[in-house]
């Protein structure tokens, strides 16, 4: 650990709740307090963690040589905490050693109230077309991530004008390789697959402590709210900061607004794997309470949670902040979204082609020749994607916010 002492200048002592984090010390030291203490207010499940002297960060992490490790240890530790009374595991349970399923530290400062970039060009269509089965038209898309909408809009509109002039009542959405991505993006899709009728029905809803909601999250004054250009933003004649947010359900429901001339989808087939993450799961979750949805392949990630950077000395953490909610008020696949129909794909598929193995159980579904039956796999916490994909998933959330907050008015 850091060996310079110094005062402390993170985090002021009137930020603190009963009982205050020492105000000396070394600036390694500092770092450990500032990790319990912003998460204490900021973190979704913030109600489980213990007072600040219970947990002695310094006791506790001190001891550890490096920095970064000691780091993200001490964030490990505080989101294994909350404990899912469905499945006896916490909700952040591993999905490697030590590395929580959401939450994470990496070197380096993001920036507040805005996106950190991860994909800002690129298509998100890989495949879009229309299938006659029989003599009823199907729409296939099949999607690789979502990417900024400036970079994505333009193919997408393209395939929805074609699936516009079939006016199918099916379509087939391909996420087995979607982790996630701009949450813009995703909801324009929803907003040109669903009719008109739609329009201010609730999409979905970003729910975050009640701390954060109440705004008595008086830590957040030390985190600058920065533009979209990553400028500073004046509120009552000073600088915004990340506590003059508004964290509300109401300042975070995003509600349907449809675009494209498609008017005729009646029932939704997605293919899942377990690389559906984020976005992609957000996605499905929106669509559900309006359409027969029907998942097809493996089980999803399992991600209904977001988060925002907070800047802690030369550090970015990433603690998971809120719930993504659908109209219903469902949240719950924390462990991944169960498909209806099991499918074990296999490595690169042909994209489109009716007789891949995923897309001809969608279609024998949509034909009426084949039946749902039970999914046989089995219900776990343990996911057991490599780990290079749960960065991937990790990193592409950190896009998820993307200067989507909003000052309280």
């Amino acid at each position: 650990m850091g060996t310079s002492a110094c005062k402390k200048a993170q985090v002021s002592v009137d930020d603190a709740e009963d009982i205050v984090s020492p105000t000396t010390g070394m600036r390694s030291q500092f770092t450990l307090d500032s990790i319990f203490l912003y998460a204490k207010q900021v973190y979704l499940w913030n109600e489980i963690l213990p007072s600040y002297v219970e947990f002695n960060p310094r006791q506790k992490y001190g001891a550890i040589s490096s920095d970064i490790t000691a780091f993200r240890k001490e964030l490990f530790d505080i989101s294994q905490l909350k404990i899912n009374v469905a499945t006896g595991s916490p909700y952040e349970l591993p999905v490697y050693f030590e590395n929580p399923k959401y939450s994470y530290l990496q070197p380096g400062r993001s920036l507040p109230g805005t996106g950190a970039g991860v994909l800002n060009s690129g298509t998100a269509v890989l495949t879009s077309k229309v299938i006659t089965p029989g003599n009823t038209p199907v729409a296939y898309l099949a999607l690789a991530s979502f990417p900024s909408l400036n970079s994505s809009k333009a193919a997408l509109d393209l395939a929805f004008a074609e699936f516009a002039v079939a006016s199918p009542k099916a379509i087939v959405i391909d996420l087995r390789s979607n982790g996630g991505g701009y949450l813009e993006t995703a909801e324009y899709i929803a907003n040109l697959i669903v009719p008109g009728s739609l329009n201010g029905k609730v999409m979905y809803s970003e729910v975050f402590n009640a701390a954060m909601q109440n705004g008595t999250v008086p830590i957040l004054k030390h985190q600058p709210y920065l533009d979209a250009n990553g400028k500073t933003t004046i509120y009552n004649g000073r600088n915004a900061t990340m506590a003059d947010v508004d964290y509300s359900v109401a300042g975070n429901t995003y509600t349907f607004s449809k675009k494209g001339n498609l008017q005729s989808i009646q029932s939704i087939y997605v293919i899942v794997s377990a690389k559906t993450a984020s976005a992609s799961e957000m996605l499905i979750s929106c669509l559900k309470p309006y359409f027969d949805v029907k998942l097809i392949g493996e089980k999803t990630y399992g991600k209904p949670v977001g988060f925002f950077g907070i800047n802690i000395d030369q550090y970015s953490v990433y603690p998971s902040s809120f719930l993504i909610k659908n109209a219903n008020g469902w949240s719950d696949y924390f462990t991944g979204m169960q498909p209806d129909v099991t499918v074990k794909g296999v490595d690169n598929p042909v994209l489109g082609d009716p007789d891949e193995l995923c897309l001809n159980a969608a279609l024998s579904l949509i034909n009426g020749t084949k039946k749902l039956a039970a999914s046989k796999l089995a219900t776990t916490d343990k996911i057991t994607n490599v780990k290079a994909d749960i960065l991937q998933v990790n990193n592409i959330e950190s896009v998820m916010l993307e200067n989507r907050l909003r000052l309280r008015k």
